[in-house]
């Protein structure tokens, strides 16, 4: 599986390299729901793209971000100063005697306060990192896809929920953020061949154990230690990754949400320990597979196998 991707998060490359225009409405709704308390995750490199664009029609997503930073710093400064009070007082404690309640109070705190600095030193940061562009399952990116007849770019959640499919899907069904190439035709029957779109990718990163990394069968009573490694194809180049994406509605909501599209891995990521990888389509075949006929799903099908085939490089992701 695609376990997260360090995607492209700036609309604007998109609209240089594309021509693609952004679609303002759901990116305003989308941080407008965030700002009045919605569990909406995004990239920081996606809102930073909009605090950095300075145009007339991105002033209102720039506000809604600027004051949802703001409000997430103010709570992550009262839980700083809850936590250095449980600190201190907890210490105060195990200078007389030891208890297990100011042991794990003293614990607790002192993550809690290294995590919540860390939060506030990223709200904060104006430096771009990688791992700013970085996107997990739950999380918004901005997808490509066509609408009568042009690359539109909207915000969709990296995990797909079916239109016509009840919201427990999400739940019931946690690994829908990847679109098995072989279940093209079953699960996913109402999205290919029909609503089609990609992500930009730079690289991809998947969970596998040490032992496969390292060539080898578990040793008696080795306990399955997992790590996370980073694949970046090389040369170095931009990755059209082929996705699947879905418009749901219910109960007042609505959900835009993709899921990116796997198939058997090629012998280096397989050596690596992974039985999956994305597929990144060629650049010429971007317009066919946005706009696919639902009638002929064998050209999508021609399309996935005429895929990109870089040589992917492997390292322990940091």
């Amino acid at each position: 599986m695609c376990y997260s991707a360090q995607v492209w998060q700036a609309y604007q490359d998109y609209v240089r390299r594309f021509g693609a225009e952004i679609s303002i409405r759901e990116f305003v709704e989308l941080y407008a729901s965030r700002e009045k308390g919605a569990k909406i995750k995004t990239a920081k490199a996606m809102d930073d793209a909009f605090l950095r664009a300075g145009t007339p029609e991105t002033s209102e997503i720039a506000r809604s971000i600027a004051a949802w930073n703001t409000q997430q710093s103010s709570e992550l400064e009262q839980l700083l100063f809850r936590q250095r009070k449980r600190l201190v007082d907890a210490e105060r404690i195990l200078q007389t005697k030891t208890t297990k309640k100011a042991l794990d109070d003293q614990r607790i705190a002192s993550n809690k306060i290294d995590w919540a600095k860390g939060k506030l030193s990223d709200l904060r940061r104006s430096v771009p990192e990688d791992r700013d562009r970085r996107i997990f399952p739950g999380v918004y990116a901005p997808v490509m896809i066509m609408e009568e007849g042009r690359r539109v770019i909207k915000p969709m959640r990296y995990q797909c929920r079916p239109a016509g499919k009840p919201a427990f899907y999400d739940t019931k069904y946690p690994g829908t953020y990847n679109a098995r190439r072989d279940n093209l035709e079953g699960f996913w029957k109402g999205q290919f061949g029909h609503m089609h779109g990609i992500i930009v990718c730079e690289a991809f990163y998947e969970n596998v154990s040490r032992n496969k990394v390292e060539g080898r069968e578990l040793a008696d009573g080795e306990v399955d230690e997992n790590v996370v490694l980073e694949f970046k194809p090389q040369p170095r180049q931009d990755m059209l990754i082929a996705c699947l994406y879905s418009y749901w509605q219910g109960d007042g909501e609505e959900l835009w949400s993709f899921a990116a599209i796997t198939d058997d891995p090629p012998a280096e990521v397989a050596a690596a320990g992974h039985d999956r990888c994305i597929i990144p389509i060629r650049e010429e075949r971007l317009d066919a597979w946005l706009n696919p006929d639902s009638k002929n799903q064998a050209e999508q099908h021609e399309i996935l196998d005429d895929r990109q085939r870089p040589y992917y490089e492997h390292r322990m992701a940091a």
